[in-house]
């Protein structure tokens, strides 16, 4: 996990955006009321964002007694209860929402990677994310996606160069724009090429690209491209590529799937914060396998 001050200000700003000047719902409560509240998943999956969870409701209440029950990466089913707080309801309730919103989106990335994962179990091919990712959430959600067993691409712009089409056009050709990179990087930085088609993949090989994106290529042609660049380079598949394609992908002998769905559109996996017991409807809903 990151150190706290690489995403207090993230949860500062969370905070802000929803308390305002002050939650004028609790205020009903005595400052002297207190409560025991539970944290727990209603879906099955995998969980992200614990300690961000923590340290949220330490931020709005020092006093908050909280208790981990389970570490990032640990499976959950209905009625896991992942966090304990103990203390002021004021407190409680304020933090409820920001923690449940975090938590929710980041264990949403990580089961949607852990599935990916798994579908390709027993093969030497990597997953991993994207820059598709909600601007300010970057860092949390490449997290996410290593909590969940993928493996991160680049973080941005800066720590390594991706020639994409845009960037060929405008520099009059394919080995064109690789040499002109080669001439502004460092020897440590290594340049990846999109390749739309195999005579690009052919020209990306005689530029010395060290990582080739073999991008919206079907299986025949991936199956043909990993052939040409014969371990001469890292192949990457990468373009509208998902769940339940992605073992028949790596079967062809690429080395990474690149996947922007892991973090720009994933679905939240579904946590709930009562006080007291948790709800029995949720637990009689899982074990009549209506969850």
């Amino acid at each position: 996990m990151f150190a706290p001050f690489q995403y207090q200000e993230l949860i500062e700003r969370a905070l802000q955006e929803d308390l305002g000047t002050g939650d004028v719902s609790s205020a009903i409560f005595p400052k002297t009321a207190t409560a025991h509240a539970k944290i727990y998943a209603k879906q099955q999956g995998i969980v992200c964002g614990v300690e961000i969870g923590e340290r949220i409701f330490k931020t709005i209440d020092g006093e908050l007694e909280i208790k981990k029950c389970l570490d990032d990466g640990s499976t959950v089913e209905p009625g896991t209860v992942i966090l304990e707080i103990f203390g002021s309801v004021r407190s409680i309730l304020m933090g409820e929402r920001t923690v449940l919103n975090f938590i929710q989106h980041l264990s949403g990335i990580a089961s949607l990677a852990h599935q990916a994962v798994e579908e390709i179990e027993g093969l030497p091919v990597r997953i991993t994310d994207t820059r598709k990712t909600l601007p300010g959430l970057r860092m949390l959600q490449k997290y996410a996606v290593r909590v969940g067993g993928g493996q991160n691409h680049r973080f941005g712009l800066y720590d390594g160069v991706m020639l994409k089409d845009n960037h060929i056009a405008a520099a009059g050709g394919l080995i064109q724009a690789v040499q002109a990179a080669r001439s502004e990087v460092g020897h440590m930085v290594k340049i990846e090429v999109e390749c739309e088609s195999l005579s690009q993949v052919n020209e990306a090989i005689a530029a010395g690209a060290d990582v080739i994106m073999l991008d919206n290529m079907d299986i025949g042609a991936m199956r043909e491209a990993v052939g040409i660049i014969d371990k001469r380079a890292v192949v990457e598949a990468s373009g509208g590529l998902s769940k339940g394609s992605l073992r028949a992908v790596a079967e062809t002998g690429v080395d990474v799937i690149s996947l922007g769905s892991l973090t720009h559109s994933v679905k939240a996996l579904d946590f709930s914060l009562d006080l007291g017991d948790i709800k029995k409807a949720t637990l009689e809903r899982w074990q009549k396998g209506e969850l």
